[in-house]
C-alpha cells in the first residue's frame, strides 16, 4: 500500500477524465446502465479506498449479475479487461487502444431495425445476402449513427439508385456522414433536404435533355456547381431546352460558356443562346455555299461567325460573300479575310454587300473571257482588283479583251496586259481602232519585253508562299489553342478585361489599377494554358521569315528588301 493518499474531501474535488473517442464511438451504442457503470468504475480507479463489486452494484441499484454482464459488454468493446469474476476485479484499458476485435452481435438489439430495413428492401424489390447484412450490423455496432438515421440513409439510396442499389453504396454514404459528425436522424434529414428540394428541378432538366432515369447523387453535384457560380435554375433549363438531347456533362460545357460570357440570368442566357444559334446557322450557311463539310460548327462559330455577327453581317450578307468566295476557290480563312477587307471599306449592310458581290460577279465573267483569250490565268482577288483598276482607267471590256488577246503566249499574261493597257492609257488609246499597227504582241520576238514583268511575278509568288506559310502555322496554333477549355476561358477573360479597362480609363479612372491587375492575372493564366499545350503567345501570330519587310518584299520606306532568294 502507498505511504500517502488523497483525503476524501480532496478526492471529491478532483475530475474524472473521459476520452472523447468513448463519447463519440461507444457511448451512443450503450444503454444508460452500461454508461453509468463505466463512468462510475472509471471514477473508482482514482480512489484509494477499497470498494467491492457488491457495494458498487448496491449504489447503482443493480444486481451483481447485471454489473458483471455490463463489464462483459465493455470487455467485448476492448475497453476493460476482467481479471477476476469472483471477486470481481476489472482493469480499464485506454480507449484509443481498442482495436475492435470481432464481437458477437446481439440479435435482440437490432430486431426492430431489421424489420424496418427489410420493409425498405422489399419496397425496392431488392434483397441483400447474409454477409451484406452482417457488414451493416457491424457498422452500427462500431459507429455512433442512430439506427433510424441509417434507415433514412437507406431510403435515400433506394430513391436515388433504384435498381442500382447496393449495400456498399449505403455503407459508403453512411460512413461519409459519420466522418462529417452527422449521426442523428435530424442531422441526416437536414443533409438530404437539399437533394429532395432540387429533385423536381433535376427531373425537369432530365426531361428537357431526354434522360429517362431517376437523378443520382452525383447528378446533384452539377446543380450545386451551377448555382454556386450564380447561374439561375431557369437559365439552366433554357440551356437544356436549347440542347434538346444530351448528358449533364454536355449541359455543363454549355453552362461554362454562359459563365465565361457573364450570362447568369434567364434573360442573359436566352440572349446568349440565340446569338450562339445564329452563329451556328451562319457557319452552316457559309459552309453550304463554300462546299465545305463542317463537323464541329462551334469551332467555326467561335473563330469566324461570332466576329461576323459582331461586325453587323447577317446571314444574307455572309451567304452572298460565300457564294462569291466559292467561285474564287476560297475556304473559311480566305472568306474571313475577304469580309475583313469589306469591313475595312465600310461595306457591312446587306445592300452594299449585294452591290459589291454583283460588281465582283461582272469582273469574274470578264476574267473568264480573259482566260479564254490568253490561257493560263487563275481566279484570284488580285486579278479581280486589277480588272477594277483598268476600268478606273476608262478602258472598256473590248479594250481589256484586246489586251488579253495580245498577251497570249506571255509567261505572265496579267502583267503583260497591265503593261499594254498602261501604254495605251499614256498614248490616249481607248478603242481597238485606235491601237497602232506597230503595237506589240506577246510572241517570241517580244518575250524580252515581258522579262521584267515575269521577274516581278516570280518575286510576288515567292513572298506570297512565305506569307501563306506563316499564316497557316498561326491558324493551326490558334485552332489547337481554341480546342482547349482552359485557354478559351482565359482568352475570353482577357478580351473582357481589355474592354473593361478601356472603358474604365475613360469613364472611371479610379478602377483602372484594379482592372489592370486582373487583366495581368488573366494574361498569365492564358500564357500558362498555352504553355501546357506547348505553345506561346507568338505562335498565335504569323511569324514571318523576314522581320524587316514581314515577307512583303518592301521596307516601310518603299525600298525593295534584300531578303529575296529567288532564282
Amino acid at each position: 500500500m502507498a505511504f500517502s493518499a488523497f483525503s476524501r474531501d480532496f478526492t471529491s474535488a478532483m475530475f474524472t477524465s473521459v476520452e472523447n473517442q468513448f463519447i463519440t464511438k461507444y457511448l451512443p451504442q450503450a444503454d444508460g446502465d452500461a454508461v453509468r457503470v463505466y463512468l462510475y468504475g472509471l471514477y473508482l480507479c482514482q480512489c484509494a479506498d477499497d470498494f467491492d463489486a457488491a457495494s458498487c452494484a448496491k449504489l447503482l441499484r443493480l444486481s451483481e449479475e447485471k454489473l458483471l454482464e455490463i463489464f462483459e459488454f465493455w470487455e467485448e468493446c476492448d475497453l476493460v479487461q476482467i481479471l477476476s469474476r469472483k471477486p470481481l476485479y476489472v482493469q480499464y484499458l485506454p480507449v484509443n487502444a481498442a482495436i475492435g476485435k470481432p464481437k458477437p452481435i446481439r440479435a435482440e438489439k437490432y430486431a426492430e431495425f431489421n424489420r424496418e430495413f427489410y420493409k425498405l428492401l422489399q419496397k425496392a424489390q431488392k434483397m441483400f445476402r447474409p454477409y451484406e447484412m452482417q457488414r451493416i450490423l457491424e457498422f452500427l455496432e462500431n459507429n455512433p449513427m442512430e439506427q433510424q438515421a441509417f434507415l433514412l440513409v437507406t431510403e435515400y439510396c433506394i430513391k436515388k439508385d433504384g435498381e442500382r442499389l447496393s449495400s456498399a453504396h449505403i455503407l459508403n454514404k453512411a460512413k461519409k456522414l459519420c466522418s462529417e459528425h452527422k449521426f442523428t436522424y435530424e442531422q441526416v434529414e437536414q443533409e438530404f433536404a437539399g437533394f429532395n428540394a432540387h429533385e423536381k428541378e433535376l427531373q425537369q432538366i432530365f426531361s428537357l435533355l431526354g434522360i429517362y432515369r431517376k437523378p443520382r447523387e452525383e447528378d446533384y453535384a452539377y446543380l450545386e456547381k451551377w448555382t454556386a457560380a450564380g447561374v439561375e435554375l431557369r437559365a439552366v433549363s433554357a440551356c437544356a431546352a436549347s440542347l434538346k438531347k444530351g448528358s449533364l456533362a454536355t449541359l455543363d460545357q454549355l453552362i461554362d460558356e454562359l459563365i465565361a460570357h457573364d450570362a447568369h440570368t434567364v434573360s442573359e442566357a436566352k440572349a446568349y443562346l440565340a446569338r450562339r444559334e445564329e452563329a451556328v446557322r451562319l457557319v452552316y450557311a457559309a459552309a453550304k455555299r463554300l462546299g465545305v463539310k463542317v463537323e464541329n460548327p462551334r469551332a467555326y462559330a467561335e473563330e469566324y461567325a461570332e466576329k461576323w455577327l459582331d461586325r453587323g453581317y447577317d446571314e444574307e450578307s455572309v451567304t452572298l460573300v460565300s457564294a462569291l468566295a466559292f467561285k474564287l476557290r476560297f475556304g473559311f480563312p480566305e472568306t474571313d479575310a475577304l469580309l475583313d477587307t469589306l469591313y475595312a471599306q465600310g461595306t457591312v449592310d446587306a445592300e452594299s454587300v449585294r452591290l459589291y458581290c454583283a460588281a465582283q460577279e461582272k469582273r469574274l465573267r470578264l476574267l473568264q473571257k480573259i482566260q479564254a483569250e490568253c490561257g493560263t490565268l487563275k481566279k484570284t482577288r488580285a486579278a479581280l482588283d486589277m480588272i477594277e483598276t483598268w476600268r478606273t482607267w476608262n478602258f472598256s471590256d473590248k479594250m481589256i479583251l484586246e489586251a488579253a488577246r495580245r498577251s497570249a503566249g506571255a509567261s505572265a499574261p496579267l502583267a503583260y496586259m497591265n503593261k499594254l493597257l498602261s501604254e495605251w492609257k499614256r498614248a490616249d488609246v481607248f478603242s481597238p481602232e485606235s491601237i497602232p499597227a506597230s503595237a506589240p504582241r506577246a510572241s517570241a520576238p517580244v518575250q524580252a519585253q515581258t522579262a521584267a514583268a515575269d521577274e516581278r511575278s516570280a518575286r510576288e509568288h515567292y513572298y506570297s508562299v512565305l506569307r501563306d506559310r506563316a499564316v497557316r502555322r498561326a491558324e493551326t496554333a490558334q485552332r489547337a489553342a481554341n480546342a482547349d477549355e482552359a485557354f478559351r476561358s482565359a482568352d475570353a477573360a482577357v478580351r473582357r478585361g481589355e474592354i473593361a479597362l478601356a472603358k474604365a480609363e475613360v469613364f472611371s479612372p479610379e478602377e483602372a489599377a484594379k482592372l489592370k491587375a486582373a487583366l495581368a492575372r488573366d494574361r498569365e493564366r492564358r500564357s500558362a494554358a498555352l504553355s501546357a499545350l506547348g505553345l506561346t503567345e507568338e505562335d498565335l501570330m504569323p511569324q514571318y521569315s523576314c522581320r524587316k519587310c514581314s515577307d512583303t518584299g518592301f521596307l516601310p520606306d518603299g525600298r525593295s528588301c534584300d531578303c529575296y532568294r529567288g532564282n
